[in-house]
Formats: structure tokens, C-alpha cells, sequence
């Protein structure tokens, strides 16, 4: 399940976009392979260069071109990770949340339609991303939703006067549209096989004016899933909520899950002040035989929760030193979350993979009581409740044949098992290599082939990321 590695036979640095129409015409051509490249955090061997050819490095243009306010809206270039973006905009009462753990390319997170910890609020990247500026394989330039025709005010009109110092005059897209096929939502996914994406104009969210984290514990993931689910009911203004299992030797009972929950308030009518919202959190957790620890308000404290959630791959290699690991990242319905979770417990023990329990259910997961990883019969999960994402982190031995064909089998299994509940293969990660036989499964053969009618229509040499998704 791990990708071996497959350097391309040139790798090129374009710093502009008419760069990388140039060389993208000059590939096609001459028929050369060309794969993207961002930061290179994705998980499914999407920058492998499985057919050699070129990789178009991208991470030198990292311009934000594009800023405004008014319209809630930024454009970044490629080379703009998401931290660097959210430090661009610490001052101006915004940010994008869209948070996969990794510091990615933002337009690396839009090309294979990411989301993370925050999705339950905010969603994946899809609805946050209103426009893309793509490269097609024959170095022609495309905008999505359109290129910008009329600014929103002459130069001049309206002087400096109440606007932010690093805020730009360029027209912003439009918050919604129904002309025409949605060919930004067609290569958000896309993961690099339909052109590159040079730049993105993403949907920016007012900061909360007040965010608080709480842990609690449950008798079993079905008290912890009901509770998940009726705080949304609750219309809690929820940011992300986790969730732990110290199944140990005893999965077979379903053993006490923890969850950690970070709920805060929009600046703005639609949400009730996040202090208001904290007493029905906790009677929702009291109904479902939960125990709560109190709520931490300040950001060092929440900062050192949530990162024990996204050091969680970290500290999963450390059960294993020398060895190497392998996210799974199927997405089911929340209902059938917990008897999904709870097969998975089980597969994992009998094939026999090792690792720390860790019962993935929510946007970030800390182990109670807040302790080191242990071993113990099967694999670490992470995931994210409010949407049913969750994953196993696998590690093993890559030189160890038959181990690898345990997780190889395995993921299969969950993947399959996933379908079987009415989720996805993969809820955030992409297809990637790994993934192609279940993407088939998944769409049906009339899905697939209208799929690669799609491709065939933009890159009929096949010389985009070949080899990936499809």
C-alpha cells in the first residue's frame, strides 16, 4: 500500500504561469509525461512518476495575488501553504480553515479535494474554493468560474479610505453561479491527471470570536456517536469534534472511547455566543453516560490538545522505529460509524497487525488520560465523527513481505467495507495509485468511463500525472 518511489527524469522550477504553459506545450509535443508537484505531504503517491517525464516543482510560485475583504475571498499561487496564508491573514479578522493536519500547498489541498479536522463546520475544500486558474496539458490557460471581467471599482474611485493595507482592487469571483457545467468542483479532486492548478481563489471565514475545548469519555462509541450527533442536531456551534479508544485487550466490549471537542462562535447572527452553547454540550454528554473535564479557553492549552491530534502519525511510527506507516481513510454514514469502527477493531486483531488502539471517531483524537501511545493488538485511528471520515495508521515492516500483504489485504477489506455501509474509499485522501480497483467498485463501470471520457476530452495523450486515479 505504500507507493515505492518513482522519480521523474527532470524536474523543472517554473516561477510564473505562462512558464508553466510553456513547458506544459512543450511536454505535449513531445508526448513527456508531467507530474505536479506542491509540497509533497498527499498520502497516495500522487507526485510518483510512474512513466518518468517531468515534474513541474511549483512551490517557487507562492504569491497571495488576490485579497479581499468585502468579498471574504484570497487567491493563492501553488507555492502558498495553508499556515503561510492564515499568517497572512492574522489581522484582518479572517482565516481559511480548512485544516489537513500538514502545512500543504493549498492548491496541492484543492487538487486532491482535502479537508480535516474542521470539516464538520466548515466543510472540505470544494465549497471553500469559488475559483482555479488551470494549465491544460496543451499549455492553453483556463478559469473555472470565469476570468476576472469588471473590477468591482474603478481605480481611483475610492481611494485607500477603510480598506486593509495588503487588501488588492482585483475582482473577486461570485459567491454563487448556475451558468453552465461546475468545472472548478470537476478539478477540485482531480489530483493532478487533468492539469495544473496555478492558482486558487478560496472562500475565507470570519475568525471565532470565542473557541473553547473540552474532553469527555463515554461508555461505548454508540453513546459517544449519539451524543456527536446530537450536539449538531443542537445546532452547537461545533468547530471540530474527536475521539479516542483505549480498546486495548478489550474491543470486544466497546471499551470507553474519549472525545475532544472544540466549539466556538462566529462573529455574527446565525450562532449563539460558544460560552452559551457549553452548558447544553455538557447535558448532551451527562444524557449519553458521558463525563466531562471542563473546558480550555486559552490558546496554549488548546493548541497542546489538538496537537497531540496532529503529531498522532508522528507518534504512531515511534510504536515502530525503523519501520514505516500507511493511512487508510474511508468515510461512512454516521450511523453505521460505530459497527464499522467496531469491525475494523476486530480485522485488525485477527490479521495480526500491531500497533496502538486508538478508535478514530471525530475531528481530532487525544488518548485519555492525555498519555504517551502503549502497544497493544492492532492499529492507531484518527478521524472525524461529524463527518464518519476516520482512519487506521498501519505500520509495519516494508521488508517484511508478508506483513505488507496483510496491510495491503486489509485496506481492501476496510475499503470494501466502507462501500458495503454506503461511504467512500477514501473521504479526503484522493485515489492516488492504491485506490483504483475500489474507485471502480465505488462508481461502477459507467461512472468510470465517463471518467475517463473527462480526461480523454482535456488530455487525450494520457500525459497528465499518468497512471493516478484512473
Amino acid at each position: 500500500p505504500v507507493p515505492r518511489c518513482a522519480p521523474p527524469d527532470a524536474v523543472v522550477w517554473p516561477q510564473a504561469v505562462g512558464q508553466v504553459q510553456e513547458l506544459a506545450a512543450l511536454c505535449s509535443r513531445s508526448r513527456v509525461p508531467m507530474v505536479p508537484f506542491g509540497t509533497g505531504t498527499g498520502l497516495e503517491g500522487g507526485v510518483n512518476a510512474v512513466q518518468g517525464g517531468v515534474c513541474f516543482d511549483l512551490s517557487r510560485m507562492d504569491a497571495i495575488t488576490e485579497l479581499s475583504l468585502e468579498d471574504f475571498s484570497v487567491a493563492v499561487e501553488p507555492g502558498v501553504t495553508r499556515k503561510a496564508l492564515n499568517n497572512y491573514l492574522r489581522d484582518t479578522g479572517l482565516w481559511f480553515p480548512v485544516d489537513p493536519g500538514a502545512d500543504a500547498s493549498l492548491c496541492g489541498m484543492a487538487a486532491t479535494g482535502a479537508s480535516g479536522t474542521n470539516a464538520v463546520r466548515y466543510g472540505t475544500m470544494r465549497p471553500n474554493v469559488l475559483n482555479l486558474r488551470v494549465v491544460l496539458p496543451d499549455g492553453r490557460l483556463l478559469h473555472t468560474a470565469g476570468p476576472g471581467r469588471h473590477p468591482r471599482w474603478a481605480l481611483g474611485t475610492m481611494g485607500t479610505a477603510g480598506r486593509h493595507p495588503r487588501e488588492s482592487r482585483s475582482p473577486a469571483p461570485c459567491r454563487k453561479r448556475a451558468a453552465g457545467y461546475d468545472l472548478t468542483s470537476l478539478f477540485v479532486g482531480s489530483e493532478g491527471t487533468l492539469g495544473f492548478l496555478t492558482q486558487a481563489t478560496l472562500r475565507l471565514h470570519p475568525l471565532p470570536e470565542a473557541t473553547a475545548v473540552t474532553i469527555a469519555t463515554f461508555p461505548s462509541v454508540r453513546a459517544a456517536v449519539s451524543c456527536t450527533v446530537q450536539v449538531l442536531q443542537a445546532a452547537v456551534p461545533v468547530a471540530r469534534i474527536g475521539g479516542c479508544q483505549g480498546w486495548g485487550d478489550q474491543w470486544e466490549q466497546d471499551a470507553a472511547p474519549g472525545w475532544i471537542w472544540a466549539a466556538g462562535a462566529a462573529a455574527g447572527p446565525l450562532l449563539a455566543p460558544s460560552q452559551g452553547s457549553w452548558p447544553l454540550a455538557e447535558e448532551l454528554v451527562r444524557l449519553n453516560s458521558g463525563c466531562g473535564q471542563g473546558w480550555a479557553q486559552e490558546p496554549e492549552e488548546r493548541g497542546r490538545l489538538w496537537a497531540m491530534r496532529h503529531n498522532a502519525w508522528y507518534a504512531a511510527l515511534a510504536l515502530r522505529p525503523g519501520c514505516q506507516g500507511y493511512s487508510t481513510d474511508v468515510c461512512v454514514p454516521i450511523s453505521r460509524l460505530p459497527d464499522v469502527v467496531v469491525a475494523t477493531k476486530r480485522d485488525l486483531q485477527d490479521c495480526g497487525l500491531t500497533g496502538q488502539h486508538w478508535g478514530g471517531l471525530g475531528g481530532g483524537l487525544v488518548p485519555p488520560p492525555l498519555q504517551p501511545l502503549t502497544r497493544s493488538p492492532s492499529g492507531p485511528m484518527v478521524g472525524h465523527v461529524g463527518d464518519g471520515n476516520f482512519h487506521c495508521i498501519l505500520v509495519f515492516d516494508t521488508q517484511d513481505a508478508a506483513e505488507a500483504q496483510r496491510v495491503r489485504a486489509f485496506a481492501q477489506r476496510l475499503g470494501r467495507r466502507a462501500l458495503a455501509a454506503g461511504g467512500t474509499c477514501t473521504g479526503e485522501h484522493g485515489v492516488g495509485l492504491g485506490k483504483r480497483d475500489l474507485l471502480r467498485e465505488e462508481l461502477g463501470q459507467e461512472g468510470l468511463d465517463t471518467l475517463r471520457r473527462i480526461k480523454s476530452a482535456l488530455d487525450p495523450h494520457n500525459l497528465m500525472n499518468p497512471g493516478k486515479v484512473l
